[in-house]
């Protein structure tokens, strides 16, 4: 049990330190496709 809540509380640490890595990347992403869109009218 306790291994798990130690495996939990790094998941969450690895989680938090990316959030704004996920965050960027998905900001690229959907600008990507808006402006695919924006291109193919």
């Amino acid at each position: 049990m306790q291994t798990l809540q130690q495996t939990y509380r790094g998941f969450g640490l690895v989680l938090e330190l990316n959030w704004d890595r996920l965050l960027f990347l998905g900001t690229i992403t959907v600008a990507l496709c808006a402006g695919a869109w924006l291109g193919s009218l």
